[in-house]
């Protein structure tokens, strides 16, 4: 499995921010007020995520958490299946939270333009914060996926096979 790339998120999310202007062009009118509730979501998802690497990433390169001599004694290695499971959920996190940052965007292009009204210009605050919610999410997503890799063991070549060291 590759790993997850940046310009893949950016492209989605411009992708999105387009069909979400588009729609908002048509829609708008008839929605109700943006709600702000899926800011903290998306934040308590991201720390979650990121907490969860910091995690992983100590147990794979069995690391305490500060107890006994700090050598890895007593730190429980991490599960194979866990990791291949946390990689999926940071790719898939990564991806919505590209989503919902498109759509943000969308909905602060569309409403650059009528500011000056109080609704249009609390639902541009509101998609603003939610865009940079969605940033961090994404961000830790990335970071959750890159502590699941396994580190490079030194006595190996870049084949994989064992170098001698005489």
């Amino acid at each position: 499995m590759k790993p997850t790339r940046v310009s893949t998120l950016a492209a989605v999310a411009v992708a999105c921010a387009a069909l979400g202007w588009l729609l908002l062009r048509t829609l708008y009118a008839k929605l109700p007020p943006l709600p702000w509730t899926g800011v903290p979501a998306l934040l308590i998802a991201a720390l979650a995520e990121a907490w969860t690497g910091r995690d992983i990433k100590a147990r794979i390169a069995r690391r305490g958490s500060g107890q006994g001599t700090g050598r890895g004694e007593g730190v429980k290695p991490v599960a194979p299946l866990f990791v291949s499971r946390m990689v999926a959920l940071a790719k898939a996190t990564s991806l919505a939270a590209a989503i919902i940052a498109g759509f943000a965007a969308g909905f602060d292009i569309y409403l650059a333009g009528s500011l000056s009204a109080s609704v249009p210009r609390q639902d541009a605050l509101t998609a603003a914060i939610t865009f940079a919610a969605a940033v961090v999410l994404a961000c830790a997503a990335l970071y959750l996926e890159n502590c699941c890799r396994v580190p490079e063991d030194p006595g190996r070549d870049e084949h994989g096979a064992l170098s001698s060291s005489r």
